[in-house]
């Protein structure tokens, strides 16, 4: 695991198991909602799977309390936020800050560049993150402006706001 990556995990969350679960329990049904309406919208996502839809994905936004666990089976469809301490046992990890992670999603970063520079760590089948990564590839529209819209106004500007905050971020290191 990168430096940089195990630095901001310790730094941010010191622990708080508290703070993690009620951030998953309050996260859940949105979660739900995203990835029923993004299957919807992209069915496929699935078919460029393959055999990974049933693969167990554990994606660790860093500078967030909790993980997410992402198991693609349509017939199965599973996204839920986990506490780190409870993560499952999956297939493959994929770990890095939040809005890397989600412009990853959206194809506007280069994910073997930020692996590279060790601003992302997979661990694990990295087969299956690749088959991912190439169905999210092939999404023409942007998903979290897809999910952004799910929630009107309030969420777009939620994603604005994001975005901008991010940006300063990234300048500031």
């Amino acid at each position: 695991m990168s430096l940089r990556i195990e630095a901001a995990n310790s730094a941010r969350w010191p622990g708080n198991l508290l703070a993690s679960r009620l951030a998953c329990g309050v996260l859940q049904p949105i979660l739900t909602r995203i990835v029923r309406r993004i299957a919807a919208r992209h069915p496929s996502l699935f078919a460029r799977l393959g055999p990974y839809q049933t693969a167990d994905f554990v994606i660790d936004p860093i500078d967030l309390p909790f993980a997410m666990h992402l198991r693609p089976d349509p017939d199965r469809l599973l996204f839920r936020a986990v506490p780190r301490d409870a993560a499952p046992r999956a297939d493959a990890v994929i770990r890095g800050r939040f809005m890397l992670l989600l412009e990853l999603i959206d194809s506007q970063e280069d994910g073997d560049a930020a692996f590279f520079s060790r601003d992302l760590d997979v661990t694990g089948d990295t087969e299956a993150v690749v088959r991912l990564r190439n169905a999210l590839d092939d999404v023409d529209t942007s998903i979290a402006e897809d999910t952004a819209a799910m929630f009107g106004a309030p969420g777009r500007a939620v994603l604005a706001r994001l975005r901008r905050g991010y940006g300063a971020d990234m300048e500031k290191d």
